[in-house]
């Protein structure tokens, strides 16, 4: 059983070589093979080193799990604010988020009545759900800004470097409305009858509107994401929007081999849920004028936490109930959808091959699979999964710039607190 720990410059492989394989230091030692630091090629707890193009242009450590002490109980060892209490990162930009969510509903009207409504769905208030995303990217707004002074920190929450803000505030409206749209495509092509508790957009006007509500929203992203007249930040989000496409596409069509494979529920399951938010990131750090190391490091962040957060969502629709969740628990399993806690069960009873290859259509299959489950680790290995990846999200902001700010500390901190919150959260 492997894991992924992403590394894709020098700054990030020394980061968190140093981090975990303090140790060893040459590809010998971590291979287990015979070298001077090494000499009885002992395996140090890492039965296999590879490098895999599994992601376009990143590259992959496998780390056996069951020698390996879990990262994410390591992260919250290792950083370097352990005895304060827990911040709560919405009230470090709830001002900022209002101003968000007011200019998010302004700009999605249009002199199309039906049209506008069905776009300001789920930007109304009371539906609006918890903002998650621009929440997190303005607090990585504030926690990579440049040259600001402890005496400035309160100006830093005004405004300091205005047009700069703005431009990361525009970042997370774009991304917000992308997020919404596919949302609204989702729901489409699920069938799906609720969304956060009230009814989705395509059972209470139509398949047709809630498909075009959400091309709505994405070409008003489109023209928001060009006003910004930065090539590279244009280039990340819209590599966002074939990575949703791309992602779905997977989820429709793969044959019984990929439909079973870990590996390729990971790659897909980036592409839907985690590329937003590491591009999303990342471009938060580009307009803070970072340079590349600090960049990469800000999307790990939004990757692993992205990842995080599904893979917990994926224990939560095995677990969790219709009420908590705001739809039917077990919804991914009834479209014949294989998540993380399935592929670990089937490491401990392949009999599930054949139930997952007909994607549960048999009668009993559901019921079935949910035995298999029961006996199984699935569920405790997918937390621990989530719970690796909300451990690599820490790593990537203690591996920040020092700074001196208080605030931007905090800010730093309520990211941590973040990875935290995401996978213990009940839904």
């Amino acid at each position: 059983m492997y894991t992924r720990c992403i590394l894709k410059d020098k700054y990030s492989r020394f980061n968190l070589r140093r981090k975990f394989f303090t140790s060893t230091k040459s590809i010998n030692a971590l291979n287990g093979l015979p070298d001077s630091r090494n000499p009885r090629g002992e395996s140090n707890g890492i039965s296999q080193f590879k490098i895999q193009q599994v992601f376009p242009c990143k590259e992959y450590i496998w780390i056996d799990r069951h020698k390996f002490h879990d990262v994410g109980f390591q992260a919250q060892h290792k950083r370097s604010i352990t005895d304060e209490e827990q911040v709560d990162p919405f009230s470090l930009v709830a001002d900022e988020l209002s101003i968000l969510a007011n200019r998010l509903r302004s700009m999605i009207l249009t002199e199309i009545p039906k049209l506008g409504t069905a776009a300001e769905y789920f930007f109304k208030l009371g539906v609006e759900g918890k903002r998650f995303r621009p929440m997190v990217l303005l607090l990585m707004a504030s926690s990579l800004t440049i040259g600001i002074p402890e005496v400035a920190a309160d100006c830093l929450r005004k405004g300091l470097d205005e047009e700069q803000r703005l431009r990361q505030q525009r970042i997370a409206e774009i991304t917000e409305m992308i997020h919404v749209a596919s949302l609204l495509h989702d729901d489409v092509l699920d069938d799906a009858d609720t969304r956060r508790g009230v009814g989705s957009l395509n059972f209470v006007m139509g398949n047709k509107l809630a498909v075009l509500a959400g091309d709505f929203l994405l070409s008003r992203a489109s023209v928001a994401l060009a006003s910004l007249k930065n090539t590279e930040v244009v280039e990340l989000l819209s590599k966002v929007l074939e990575h949703l496409v791309t992602g779905e596409i997977m989820q429709m069509t793969n044959t019984n081999e990929q439909r079973c494979s870990m590996e390729y529920y990971m790659q897909k399951t980036f592409y839907k849920t985690a590329s937003l938010m590491a591009n999303s990131c990342k471009a938060i750090a580009l307009i803070a004028g970072q340079p590349a190391e600090v960049c990469m490091l800000a999307y790990d962040y939004g990757r692993n936490l992205g990842l995080a957060y599904q893979l917990v969502d994926d224990v939560l629709d095995f677990t969790g109930t219709t009420a908590s969740l705001g739809k039917g628990s077990l919804s991914d399993i009834r479209q014949g959808i294989v998540t993380a806690p399935i592929l670990f069960a089937l490491e401990e009873f392949p009999q599930l091959h054949d139930v997952i290859n007909r994607k549960f259509k048999k009668p009993g299959d559901i019921d079935l699979a949910l035995e298999f489950l029961g006996k199984s680790d699935g569920i405790r290995k997918a937390k621990q999964l989530a719970a690796q990846h909300a451990g690599f999200a820490t790593f990537s902001v203690e591996s920040f710039p020092p700074s001196e700010s208080e605030y931007v500390k905090l800010c730093r901190k309520a990211l941590i607190d973040l990875s935290e919150k995401v996978i213990t959260r009940t839904k």
